[in-house]
């Protein structure tokens, strides 16, 4: 985990640089506007990064909502801070397999392009499945479908290099194993969006 923290962190001032190239964030602003969340909910933004998601989930959320940003990679977050510190978002450094928040907090949970980083994928959906409201909602989304990302980390090699995203009965399995049902995957064409729900 401390290798691919530090290699987050020395991602973070130019990550943007990637990360909001036009054709991604169309991709990724399609997949959140298909959840179709709800004004005023609670939502909690996993491993948020430099907070692409941010804007479009506050604007989502209205006044009446909240949104909350954690980011193991303290550098990600004090460029989340720069950008949107005075926009009544909470940003957070906290790791997923750790939550700082109490059972039954948020009614959506999303994990945008980071899942394949956890090293404890079962414990890392347990534990956001812990936070979720009872019929809440886990998205786990890309703006690329999973053997394209996959391919993409076994390029990039070094830390990142074996970082896979699951195939669709591993994800199905952890789901069952962290209290989620409702399952729903689409992999491709040009994205991947997997979302379940908390059982009731």
């Amino acid at each position: 985990m401390d290798t691919h923290r530090e290699w987050f962190n020395k991602k973070a001032e130019t990550w943007d640089n990637v990360v909001l190239e036009a054709e991604r964030c169309h991709r990724l602003f399609d997949l959140i506007t298909v959840l179709d969340i709800q004004r005023d909910s609670r939502v909690l933004d996993v491993a948020s990064g430099t907070g692409i998601l941010i804007p479009w989930l506050l604007e989502i959320v209205g006044t009446g909502g909240k949104v909350v940003a954690v980011d193991f990679a303290e550098k990600m977050i004090d460029v989340a801070r720069g950008k949107y510190g005075d926009t009544g978002v909470d940003l957070l450094v906290a790791d997923v397999q750790q939550l700082p928040f109490e059972d039954n907090s948020f009614d959506e949970v999303i994990c945008n392009s980071a899942f394949p980083h956890f090293a404890g994928k079962l414990d890392a959906m347990r534990e956001m499945s812990r936070v979720l409201k009872s019929g809440g909602r886990l998205t786990i989304c890309h703006p690329a479908p999973r053997e394209e990302l996959n391919n993409f980390h076994r390029c990039l090699g070094g830390v990142v290099g074996n970082d896979m995203l699951p195939s669709e009965s591993e994800m199905r399995q952890m789901a069952v194993k962290a209290g989620l049902d409702s399952v729903f995957i689409k992999d491709g064409p040009a994205t991947y969006l997997f979302t379940c729900r908390k059982v009731r």
